[in-house]
C-alpha cells in the first residue's frame, strides 16, 4: 500500500459515495487508474464495505448505554455462545472483547430507559456465561464517528 492508496482510503472514509471520477480528480489519477486501485483495495480487504452512518436520534434510539460484561467461564464454548448471542441482538451496535477486569464492552442503543431495562432484564442478563453486568449511561457523544488514521 502506497501513499496514493492511503489518500484514496482517506477520501473514501470522508465520502464513501464519491464517484470514481471525483475521486480520481481529488487524488490526481486517471479514472481508469483510480478505478483499478479502488477495486484492488476492495479485493485486498483494505475496504471492508460501504455504508451510511445513520443518526440514532432520527430513528428513535435516544438512549445509549455502555455495558461492561464479566463472564463466569472463559472456555471456548462459552465465549463462542456469548459472542453469537450478542451478535444476534440488534440493539447491541458495538461489542468488544477486552483485556482487564471486564471481559466485554457493549454499546447499546434503545428508545428510552424503559426499553433499555426491558432489554437488560430479558436479553443481556441471560446471555451465555454472564456473571456480572455493569452499565454506564452515555451523557453525550463528543465529536463525530472517527475515521481510521492513515498517516
Amino acid at each position: 500500500m502506497d501513499a496514493l492508496d492511503r489518500e484514496i482510503l482517506a477520501r473514501l472514509q470522508d465520502d464513501g459515495r464519491a464517484s470514481i471520477t471525483d475521486l480520481a480528480g481529488q487524488v490526481g489519477l486517471s479514472v481508469s487508474a483510480c478505478h483499478r486501485r479502488v477495486r484492488d483495495l476492495e479485493q485486498s480487504g483494505a475496504i471492508q464495505r460501504y455504508r451510511a452512518v445513520v443518526s440514532p436520534r432520527t430513528v428513535g434510539l435516544e438512549f445509549e448505554a455502555i455495558v461492561f460484561v464479566t463472564i463466569g467461564r472463559t472456555d471456548l464454548a462459552t465465549i463462542t455462545a456469548f459472542e453469537a448471542a450478542v451478535a444476534a441482538l440488534p440493539n447491541v451496535v458495538e461489542a468488544e472483547r477486552l483485556f482487564g477486569e471486564a471481559d466485554y464492552m457493549l454499546r447499546v442503543l434503545t428508545a428510552d430507559l424503559a426499553a433499555y431495562q426491558q432489554l437488560y432484564d430479558t436479553a443481556l442478563g441471560g446471555l451465555p456465561g454472564v456473571q456480572r453486568l455493569s452499565s454506564t449511561l452515555v451523557m453525550k457523544r463528543v465529536g463525530p464517528e472517527r475515521t481510521i488514521p492513515l498517516g
